[in-house]
């Protein structure tokens, strides 16, 4: 096929919904990935396949009252749009959430896809109702988690490559986008040669040869730049969070390059709100690794205190799961690029978890029994978070906290205090009396212990850290692990990409984390999670069923 109606770049998942959306309405598209078969579906492959969506029955179910008007007033209170090209990005967000509130979850049922019972509460922000953060849950894992998520979209794909309409060639990079008299007619590149890695692992760069392609649209979904350090650095808003950290660890693949945005602004395309990103502060190095330099995130409860580098405890908002980049912010302004957790095993075992479908193969696998067995009868925290415990190098577990302290100057460089140390632990627990407290954690861990699915399953009970019965002891070495571009090439409601005036490139569009997740930065400077695959499903459904696309 060296013609077609639309070229789509990026196998992962906004480019599989467009792709599906495209060959629905009879179109001839081509799939190009530089990566191998086997990588299909791209970063979401490794997500955990959280959803935001508003006012579902999984929400009611669980005493969540939600609708469309709080939604979006969260989203926007989180967004804090403030620039002239937040017009487009704007537009965007209202058209999500009328989607997330009403057609996105009977959609993706009818497509086969169903999620956990219990919602997840992220991001919670931590400050004013106006502000950011999320008011209730609207974190729906999918049951599979990412590959659940890509599932439905991977099949609807290969459905139409067999019946002819689509076209998925791999080891195809992208080089040069063909432009005759301003208008889009095609894509150039290198045929790399074939490498069987596993999946998320580096592949080779070596080229076999050339390609050209020619159709009337272009639909660039090549993802974002997390997993090129010096790309983040470069755009890293140091006016807003001070400078970009000397360390960090990868939250997504090599392949997450950025290098099509280059290719895309070569072809007139107009990127912006390129300084807005969303890295997280509750990183740690993976023992197993896929990918280099590869991070896994903590996705924690609100029980473990916070410490900075030198160990003072970070104040409010800077609380687990509250304010990603407040408390990003805080700590870079310490002079240092990491954090602890400080914690017992009680709360290892009810609140931390983490990202990525490997670390869930209870989700993944959409088993029940292991879910019960890992998640609610277990004694221990899940396999994947013990085996961590064990061997990260992040880790530091004590029966005592003169030993704790001793394993924290080891990784850390001597920074922390044993008796400022205890002092903070001390004035802390004397607030577990009663349901009392001055402390603002725990106000927010009774506040979430009001929500039954954080008493059952997230949250566990207030108890005192230095009670050798809650014990052992538990710190957890923090570094900033990258993840998300919250800003991209513009485009209208179609996804078609505007230029440095304003007008629409004839053949051009953009969806996904190329795009800002929509317009070019749908979050505007906050997410509120499960924005970012639902982002991707989104604006690859706006974009395939764009009658804007030749």
């Amino acid at each position: 096929m060296d013609r077609c109606d639309v070229i789509v770049v990026g196998g992962g998942l906004a480019g599989l919904v467009a792709a599906a959306e495209l060959a629905d309405r009879g179109k001839q598209v081509v799939i190009l990935d530089q990566e191998p078969e086997n990588f299909l579906g791209g970063q979401a492959f490794w997500s955990l396949g959280g959803l935001f969506m508003v006012d579902t029955p999984e929400q009611r179910r669980m005493g969540i009252r939600d609708s469309r008007k709080l939604a979006l007033s969260d989203w926007m209170g989180s967004a804090q749009f403030d620039r002239e090209e937040d017009y487009w990005p704007r537009q965007w967000a209202q058209a999500y959430v009328d989607f997330a509130a009403d057609e996105m979850r009977p959609w993706l049922h009818a497509m086969g896809m169903r999620w956990f019972p219990v919602v997840g509460w992220a991001e919670r922000g931590g400050a004013f109702a106006d502000g950011h953060g999320n008011s209730v849950p609207r974190f729906h894992l999918t049951w599979g988690v990412g590959p659940g998520t890509i599932a439905p979209f991977v099949r609807r794909v290969l459905a139409h490559a067999k019946a002819g309409r689509i076209s998925l060639k791999f080891r195809h990079r992208c080089s040069h986008i063909i432009t005759e008299n301003r208008a889009v007619k095609g894509v150039s590149g290198e045929i790399l040669v074939e490498d069987a890695k596993e999946r998320g692992q580096s592949t080779s760069r070596e080229i076999a040869g050339q390609f050209e392609l020619r159709a009337a649209s272009v639909l660039v979904t090549s993802g974002g730049i997390g997993g090129d350090f010096d790309l983040v650095r470069k755009a890293w808003p140091r006016d807003r969070l001070g400078e970009p950290p000397r360390e960090m660890i990868a939250g997504v693949p090599a392949h997450v390059d950025g290098r099509m945005i280059a290719i895309a602004q070569a072809a007139g395309g107009r990127v912006i709100n390129a300084d807005r990103m969303w890295h997280y502060t509750e990183g740690v190095k993976n023992w197993d690794p896929i990918w280099p330099n590869h991070g896994i995130r903590i996705l924690p409860g609100p029980s473990s205190m916070w410490l900075d580098a030198e160990g003072n405890r970070l104040k409010p908002p800077c609380m687990p799961g509250f304010d990603t980049l407040s408390t990003l912010k805080a700590i870079l302004a310490t002079g240092h690029d990491y954090s602890w957790f400080v914690m017992t095993q009680k709360i290892l075992k009810k609140e931390v978890a983490l990202s990525g479908s490997e670390q869930n193969p209870d989700f993944a696998a959409k088993s029940w029994l292991k879910v019960i067995r890992h998640r609610l009868l277990n004694r221990q925290a899940t396999p994947a978070v013990e085996a961590f415990k064990r061997h990260g190098e992040d880790f530091v577990v004590a029966d005592s906290l003169e030993d704790l302290v001793e394993g924290m100057n080891r990784k850390g460089g001597g920074l922390i205090d044993l008796e400022r140390l205890r002092a903070q632990i001390v004035a802390r627990d004397s607030q577990i009396d009663n349901p009392f407290t001055k402390d603002a954690q725990l106000m927010a861990v009774h506040a979430a212990r009001n929500y039954r699915g954080d008493r059952l399953m997230r949250t566990a009970r207030p108890h005192r850290f230095l009670d050798p019965a809650n014990g052992p002891l538990i710190a957890v070495k923090l570094n900033i692990i990258t993840r998300k571009t919250l800003g991209g090439f513009e485009t209208d409601l179609n996804g078609q990409v505007l230029n440095a005036q304003g007008e629409r490139i004839e053949g051009l569009f953009a969806a996904g984390e190329v795009s800002g997740f929509g317009g070019g930065g749908y979050h505007g400077y906050n997410a509120l999670e499960g924005s970012f695959l639902g982002g991707c499903i989104f604006s690859g459904r706006q974009a395939g069923r764009s009658e804007a696309i030749a």
